[in-house]
């Protein structure tokens, strides 16, 4: 059985149960080994750590990409399509403030997709995209 590579991330929050509460509720991604410092969390097969860390806040760096302003720091993962978007549907109505809200990035272009910007409680900034054709998610 082969195994497609999964990525690991640890990131700082300020609460570890407004981490749970946002992670595993809102986003539904579940719970895996944690201590009173840091959780796990199944990030869409991904494995994701928050560390309690009430030192280090949000970054406010950004960048202009096609007219959003794209915060520099984020993470996220690559969606299918239609996953992508009852995840959009799912999160207005459960009142999610966007920074970027969900829409359709480099339309007609070489890499479209759906994309959308949210913040956890802790400021970091999450992206969650989708492609309508994968070719495009490395195109030039």
């Amino acid at each position: 059985m082969q195994h497609c590579p999964r990525f690991h991330l640890a990131f700082p929050v300020r609460d570890l149960a407004e981490a749970r509460a946002f992670y595993k509720d809102l986003l539904g991604c579940t719970e895996g080994r944690s201590s009173p410092e840091w959780v796990d969390f199944n990030f869409f097969g991904h494995q994701i750590v928050a560390h309690l860390s009430r030192d280090e806040g949000p970054t406010q760096a950004k960048n202009e990409v096609d007219g959003d302003a794209v915060p520099v720091r984020h993470f996220g993962v690559i969606l299918e399509l239609p996953q992508w978007r009852e995840l959009a549907s799912r999160l207005q109505s459960q009142g999610v403030k966007f920074i970027i809200a969900p829409h359709t990035r480099f339309a007609g272009q070489p890499g479209e997709q759906a994309t959308m910007f949210f913040l956890d409680p802790s400021g970091n900034a999450l992206e969650f995209k989708a492609f309508a054709d994968d070719a495009m998610v490395f195109a030039t």
